[in-house]
């Protein structure tokens, strides 16, 4: 069983104008399939108005079909009975750790969501510890979150949901209000938390270094799913990008320059070590 699915997904939404008149309406999903394992790390790239924010949404069912279907660990997100199994499958981590940071204490945040969702007190503390733990934040749990930097913050966030042992965790855009360091905080993070408790991770991000390990990569644009592969493939394909106003790793944009003044390097390069090493074996060829 897929842990996320969707097909034909729409979610369209009313347009008005400045008096609240009704004047039409605007898709914003427009006949979604998609298909994500248990396990996985998907990345779904798209420019601003794109509609990946919107469909992150309806993967926590904050947002419910207008069309189509999702389903979410094999619940159908539409059905109100389901609601609790969706939420409790699926965590969410926004872009501003501080619209879902509420507590004044670190370890009392984290440990609010398991209180909702009924988990004996005992369970929750064990909770609260595994998880500051699983971000790096274990010597932080009694400072206040507002003393915290913004890749601090949003570790704390992502703990609050790892508390409440979702299978999967729907990142959208978590790391676009930090610096080049909490960024590289946040999706190290991320990462060492799939490897070690196996949980499907779904990251929605503008930032192409960030997908570079992904397992598939969509790129969404006008609603739609205008393509999808692996890391690889996508950015093999850099003109192709460039028409959604999407650029490459940097990596992949220097050996394009260099292929176009002719230096044989392979497509596909990801990162700068893989540049090197191609670059490193052309000189070796030439010395010979």
């Amino acid at each position: 069983m897929e842990m996320v699915q969707a097909r034909k997904l729409i979610y369209e939404y009313e347009k008005r104008d400045d008096e609240g008149n009704v004047i039409g309406m605007n898709r914003a999903v427009d006949e979604i399939d998609i298909d994500i394992r248990p396990g996985e790390f998907v990345a779904i790239l798209g420019h601003n108005g794109s509609g990946k924010s919107t469909l992150a949404k309806h993967m926590n069912a904050i947002l419910v079909p207008t069309g189509g279907t999702m389903w979410v660990n094999g619940r159908d997100t539409k059905d109100p009975r389901e609601l609790m199994h969706v939420r409790q499958s699926a965590g969410m981590v926004f872009q501003n750790p501080d619209n879902q940071i509420i507590g004044t204490v670190v370890e009392e945040d984290v440990g609010f969501g398991p209180e909702n969702l009924g988990v004996p007190t005992q369970e929750i503390w064990k909770r609260v510890e595994d998880s500051l733990k699983a971000v790096g934040m274990l010597e932080y749990r009694t400072h206040s979150p507002n003393k915290l930097s913004g890749g601090q913050k949003q570790r704390v966030a992502i703990a609050g949901v790892i508390a409440m042992e979702p299978q999967c965790i729907v990142l959208d855009e978590p790391t676009a209000m930090l610096d080049p360091n909490g960024r590289k905080e946040v999706i190290h993070t991320i990462q060492e938390l799939r490897k070690r408790r196996h949980v499907t991770v779904i990251l929605i991000t503008h930032y192409m270094e960030e997908v570079i390990d992904a397992d598939q990569v969509y790129v969404m644009d006008s609603g739609r799913i205008v393509m999808k592969g692996t890391p690889r493939e996508i950015f093999s394909q850099a003109e192709e990008l460039k028409k959604y106003r999407l650029d490459v790793p940097q990596a992949t944009m220097l050996a394009e320059v260099l292929r176009k003044k002719g230096v044989p390097v392979p497509r596909g390069i990801l990162r700068k070590e893989e540049l090197v090493e191609a670059i490193g074996k052309l000189a070796g060829k030439a010395c010979q």
